[in-house]
């Protein structure tokens, strides 16, 4: 049940963040890739150790300081899980260009949400290509726990590296 309210919480916190940020201005929407690679060498079966992942996002970024929420899809395998993963995620960002984030997220897969957060921390360079286009370009450390995900007794840091195209509003 606390898992459900965690995600009907992320959905709501999403859907006011856009209506409130595009009031104001500052609202970015965009997409993007990460590769990302465990910290240990996981010697199980059917557990990835590297892999890509798909992202999109949502940002308000009035000043130096904003927020951002987003939703990653990862394939099968990634922590050893038999299904898609899904990960709703929330950062606190600080700068402009140069930036640094924290951030928490969760995992969802078979149908539900997983016990187990995640935390990362991210340093990036958010490029303003055009005034209506900015391109994201960062690294993420997540600490992780993937046992719920595959059964196993898996907890690994990982690193992700990553780019994202968002238009500005």
């Amino acid at each position: 049940m606390r898992t459900k309210r965690l995600g009907w919480t992320v959905v709501v916190g999403l859907l006011a963040l856009a209506v409130g940020a595009q009031a104001e201005g500052g609202l970015r929407l965009g997409a993007g890739v990460n590769y990302w690679r465990t910290l240990k060498n996981i010697d199980v079966q059917h557990v990835d150790q590297d892999g890509f992942s798909y992202v999109a996002t949502c940002q308000y970024r009035p000043g130096w300081i904003g927020v951002e929420a987003d939703v990653e899809w990862l394939k099968k395998g990634f922590g050893g899980s038999t299904q898609d993963v899904y990960e709703p995620q929330a950062y606190l960002v600080v700068g402009k260009a140069i930036y640094g984030a924290v951030g928490i997220g969760g995992y969802y897969t078979d149908g539900d949400f997983s016990s187990k957060t995640f935390y990362a921390f991210r340093a990036g360079l958010d490029l303003e290509i055009l005034p209506v286009l900015h391109l994201d370009i960062n690294a993420n450390y997540r600490f992780e726990d993937w046992s719920t995900l595959s059964g196993s007794n898996i907890n690994t840091d990982t690193i992700f590296l990553g780019a994202a195209a968002r238009l500005a509003f």
